[in-house]
């Protein structure tokens, strides 16, 4: 990267940005409006109290400079709001990809004069209320890229001034320009309340503006390059200040590669070039992931891993080959299958027209077996198995009742950019085209590990009842020392290519599936199980005594979908094999397989031809989704002692990368537990 882009990189990552940063004490006129107008309200106020800054430098702008978003409701509305209905997490939208292409193209101004010809023609009240609300959004959002042009023509910034004056108003007639309104438009539904807001197909609907600046000599791919990765910096600017579970939890993926809706490849080049950018700047944000298939050749492969190599978790690969089958199973168009990607985390939704809720709850394989396990009067394994299918049923029945009416808070501007709202007149909140529920499984190797045990110990060789083993998990192995090192040691443990417990994971994973086929949820979707885990790995565990597969209380599940922690693997082709046997066209909600390689696998030149041979291996056996990581434990270990000198350390947490300081120390432990292989 030449010197402007790493003096624009130190900046972030130093942070010497945020003194322009302030907290807003807000005192809005709430009461008495509706949900839309307070979402309307905030928004406009928010962007209104924003005032124009610039780092040294740069050619992008928009940096945050108000810290706190408003809050629209009070918890005691928000709790009288719960009692009538489910609002997922904080209740607005999220874990959304929204259509940035059409906006993009023809500019803010003519989205107005769309709408206010659908205002003329508007029947009902709330038809032109949220028309007029998207109206007055888009003026906001206008209003402070005027106050940003004016600023930069009296700073004498005139680059950044000469775009401004062609977008967000008009579309974008360069890559420089489609960059600009793009982080326009992500900037302004951060600042409208919505998050974990996805990037999606970056280079399939940049790409044009790309290909004619390369066409017509405006940019070389080093010029190409070096716009795309101030881009990429600009999304880490305000990213501490976007909401997750921990730090770097914040939703800004993008997806490269894959198919388009005719079915053909888009692989291109700036598809390799987000891959450089990301590999040279190593920062958390975007995520990025990467379609492929069968026919994906090894190069691309190979370009991939040394992202990889890198060591900061990425790319993430998802399998068109098994994702889009799965999706039209679910009920999703061919086209729009075609054209998926990823939310926050990994769960495939359609960008534009989704707004499904990918991670509205989840199922404890492990609670499962321990509620069974206390239970079960079966004689036969096959009669346990029958059990364990009976409870997953119960489970989901539990979950749908608790899910009967879901509702979310509106959000006007970000309507804008959902394909079909502006024709039927309706926020996005009220629903798009799909509105499905993710449902993620979490502890799978856990669960059937301990399965295993109860097979081989209680049914096969009859060493001990059901009894006593609920007696054991309930001490934590308190003076069953012996039974202990026999759970953990002699039994079958998934990611060995045993298919004794490989099996049964399958049939744990079909009999998930079975448990939602067919049930509707009450906004006219489906249910969609999946093999991530989100945050669950450590909360379900957290809620759980000893597990029979020879856990401990308290230690957590392995993160979404991948073999127990501490066990010993016997390398990563047993592992692919192990999970790529269950039927994972029926779990498409998401999950990756996540491998955790010794980063000296990538010592020796081989290093990434190896590990590219692994990610085809998976490909070519149908796996679903996969990241793998480049770790280094007692690197990890010296840097819980030593912080200060690990500042800018990233990790793979689950869906997301971040930065390893600043997680929560449960998580670091997880992090540190995770087997290490070699390639």
């Amino acid at each position: 990267m030449n010197t402007r882009i790493q003096n624009l990189l130190n900046t972030v990552l130093e942070g010497t940005h945020k003194p322009v940063r302030r907290t807003v004490a807000w005192q809005l006129p709430l009461a008495g409006l509706s949900p839309s107008d307070r979402a309307t309200l905030g928004f406009c106020a928010m962007l209104a109290e924003e005032q124009p800054a610039f780092l040294p430098e740069e050619k992008i702008a928009f940096t945050r400079t108000v810290s706190n978003i408003p809050e629209l409701y009070t918890q005691a509305e928000m709790d009288a709001l719960r009692e009538t209905a489910f609002y997922a997490e904080k209740g607005c939208v999220f874990n959304i990809t929204p259509n940035y292409g059409l906006t993009l193209e023809v500019g803010l101004d003519a989205r107005k004069t769309e709408i206010q010809a659908r205002l003329r023609c508007a029947q009902t009240p709330p038809e032109r209320q949220f028309l007029n609300n998207t109206l007055r959004g888009i003026d906001a959002v206008l209003d402070l890229a005027d106050r940003y042009c004016l600023a930069a023509q009296e700073k004498g910034l005139h680059e950044i001034a000469a775009t401004l004056q062609q977008v967000p108003h008009k579309g974008a007639k360069t890559f420089l320009h489609a960059l600009q309104f793009l982080r326009i438009l992500h900037y302004s539904l951060w600042c409208e309340g919505e998050y974990h807001n996805g990037l999606g197909r970056i280079d399939i609907y940049l790409y044009p503006y790309l290909k004619r600046d390369l066409e017509s000599g405006l940019l070389t791919r080093e010029s190409a390059l070096e716009v795309l990765e101030e881009f990429f910096i600009s999304c880490n600017r305000d990213s501490d200040l976007y909401i997750g579970v921990q730090q770097g939890d914040n939703g800004q993926s993008v997806m490269l590669g894959g198919v388009d809706a005719a079915g053909n490849e888009t692989y291109n080049v700036l598809s390799e070039l987000c891959l450089k950018a990301s590999c040279e700047l190593k920062v958390i944000d975007p995520k990025i992931n990467l379609r492929v298939s069968k026919s994906t050749p090894l190069a691309v492969l190979e370009t991939a891993t040394e992202l990889t190599k890198a060591g900061i978790g990425f790319p993430q690969y998802a399998n068109d080959d098994v994702v889009i089958p799965g999706l039209t199973q679910l009920g999703y168009s061919l086209e729009d299958a075609r054209n998926y990607t990823v939310a926050a985390c990994w769960e495939f939704i359609i960008p534009g027209c989704g707004m499904d809720i990918p991670n509205i709850d989840a199922v404890s394989f492990p609670a499962v077996v321990d509620t069974v396990m206390r239970t079960s009067v079966a004689s036969t394994f096959d009669a346990f198995m029958d059990d364990v299918r009976k409870q997953l049923n119960c489970t989901a029945d539990q979950i749908e009742q608790r899910l009967k009416t879901v509702e979310i808070l509106p959000g006007p501007f970000i309507s804008v950019l959902c394909d079909g709202c502006i024709e039927r007149a309706q926020d996005v909140s009220q629903g798009n085209r799909y509105n499905n529920f993710g449902i993620h499984g979490t502890g799978l190797s856990v669960a059937a590990d301990s399965l295993s045990t109860i097979q081989k110990w209680v049914y096969a060789e009859k060493k001990l009842s059901l009894g006593q083993l609920v007696a054991a998990v309930d001490a934590d192995f308190t003076n069953f020392a012996d039974m202990l090192a026999l759970f953990r040691t002699s039994t079958s443990k998934m990611g060995n290519d045993c298919d004794d417990v490989d099996q049964i994971a399958v049939q744990l994973l079909d009999a998930f599936a079975d448990s939602w086929k067919g049930r509707k949820n009450c906004r006219g979707g489906v249910f969609r199980p999946g093999t991530g885990s989100a945050m669950y790995y450590i909360w379900h565990a957290n809620a759980l005594p000893a597990t029979p597969d020879g856990r401990r209380k308290g230690e957590p599940f392995s993160a979404n979908y991948a073999p127990s922690l501490n066990v010993p693997i016997r390398g990563p082709i047993s592992l692919i094999t192990s999970f790529t046997k269950p039927h994972l066209m029926r779990v498409v909600n998401g999950g990756p397989l996540t491998i955790e390689l010794h980063d000296s696998s990538f010592r020796f030149d081989d290093g990434v031809a190896k590990v590219a041979q692994l990610v085809k291996y998976f490909i070519d056996r149908g796996g679903h989704q996969l990241q793998i990581n480049a770790v280094n434990r007692e690197q990890l270990r010296e840097a819980q002692h030593h912080p200060e000198k690990y500042r800018h350390l990233i990790v793979r947490v689950w869906g997301w990368s971040g930065y390893f300081v600043e997680l929560d120390k449960p998580y670091q432990d997880q992090i540190i537990q995770r087997i290490e292989l070699s390639a």
